[in-house]
C-alpha cells in the first residue's frame, strides 16, 4: 500500500513538469510537420473541414497562433490553416526554393568546395544557422546552404 501511495505522490510530482514542457512558444515560431500525412483544417477542431492534405514529413512550417491543442501553420506557400499540434515537431527543418538546383558547400561560404546541388523542393534538416548559412541534412549528406536559398529560416536568426 506504501508502494501504491509513494507512487502516486511521485507521478503527481512528474505532471506539473510535463505539462511545463509543453506550454506554448511565443508566435510567429519555426517548426515541421513531423507524421506523414497531416490534415491542414479552416479552424482549430476536428469537426472543421479539412483544406489541405499533407503527404511529407519534416515539411517546414511557421506557427502563427496557438489554441489549446491546435496551432494555426503557414506552410511554404503560404497557405495558413489549423493542425493538431501532435502532428508538429520542434525539428528545424528546410525547403530548397528557386528554379535551379541550389549549392550545398562543404563549409560556410560562397568560396567553399560544392559538395552536391540541391534541386528545388528538396526539404532537409538545418541546425548550427550563423551569418546567412545553415548546416542543412538531406538524407545523410550534409553541407551548408546560403540561407537565402531555402524557406524556413527569418532574415538574420541564429539557429543551434
Amino acid at each position: 500500500m506504501r508502494r501504491a501511495i509513494l507512487a502516486a505522490a511521485m507521478l503527481a510530482m512528474l505532471l506539473p513538469v510535463a505539462s511545463s514542457a509543453q506550454k506554448a512558444k511565443k508566435t510567429p515560431y519555426w517548426a515541421s510537420i513531423s507524421a506523414g500525412e497531416a490534415l491542414m483544417r479552416t479552424g482549430p477542431g476536428k469537426n472543421y473541414p479539412a483544406i489541405w492534405f499533407y503527404r511529407r514529413a519534416d515539411l517546414p512550417i511557421r506557427v502563427r497562433e496557438v489554441y489549446k491543442i491546435w496551432r494555426k501553420i503557414e506552410d511554404p506557400g503560404g497557405t495558413t490553416g489549423w493542425m493538431q499540434v501532435t502532428l508538429l515537431s520542434d525539428t528545424r527543418t528546410a525547403l530548397v526554393t528557386g528554379d535551379a538546383p541550389r549549392p550545398i558547400h562543404d563549409q560556410p561560404g560562397e568560396a567553399s568546395p560544392v559538395r552536391y546541388n540541391a534541386q528545388p523542393g528538396v526539404v532537409g534538416r538545418i541546425s548550427e544557422c550563423a551569418a546567412g548559412w545553415c548546416r542543412i541534412d538531406v538524407r545523410g549528406q550534409v553541407g551548408y546552404i546560403s540561407a537565402g536559398h531555402f524557406w524556413g529560416i527569418d532574415k538574420g536568426e541564429t539557429v543551434e
